[in-house]
């Protein structure tokens, strides 16, 4: 069974921000499969289905960015998910935007989110998948930059990615990592 977990921040101001990649990519792939996220459970919105005949739980954390961690656990100790079988989506400034990287384990970078993830399964041996958002014109405005509306002509280039994360993950379960890892980075 594989815990496919999007990040993002679930207040309805964050909808349309560079910050919600991985809710943005969660919802592309239940989309398409047609899996429900409309259950509620460990603070998160999640649903649950079954893609390349693989069940999958398909995960929307709902606390504050820098708690997602919180829900992973609780549902990755709840339904015994190895880690093996858990991928993070996830935004991020040091990729192009429109591109992503695939990733089997790795630091969290700047991104608080996935350093509350990191924290709360002790442990860097997952997979993520993150999304490019492109960096800031000044480095110093990195919050305004992930948290800003994004615009019309941006959003194009930002669904971008999130079309080629949501293949990646149906890559993933259908193929295996390295396959994904391959053909997307």
């Amino acid at each position: 069974m594989y815990l496919i977990v999007g990040l993002g921040n679930p207040e309805p101001e964050y909808s349309n921000t560079r910050h919600n990649m991985g809710f943005d990519t969660i919802n592309c792939l239940a989309k398409q499969t047609k899996i429900d996220i409309t259950r509620s459970k460990f603070n998160a919105l999640y649903g649950s289905g079954n893609i390349e005949g693989q069940k999958v739980i398909l995960v929307k954390p709902q606390t504050y960015m820098n708690l997602s961690g919180k829900a992973i656990r609780e549902f990755r100790n709840f339904y015994k998910i190895d880690l093996s079988e858990l991928i993070v989506i996830c935004d991020d400034v040091d990729i192009e935007k429109g591109k992503i990287r695939i990733r089997k384990k790795g630091s969290a970078g700047s991104h608080n989110g996935m350093k509350s993830v990191i924290q709360e399964l002790a442990t860097e041996e997952f997979t993520r998948i993150r999304v490019g958002i492109g960096s800031p014109e000044f480095k110093g405005d990195l919050i305004n930059h992930v948290l800003e509306p994004i615009s019309k002509k941006e959003r194009e280039i930002l669904d971008e990615g999130i079309f080629d994360a949501k293949s990646a993950i149906i890559d993933i379960i259908k193929n295996g990592i390295d396959n994904a890892m391959n053909k997307y980075n």
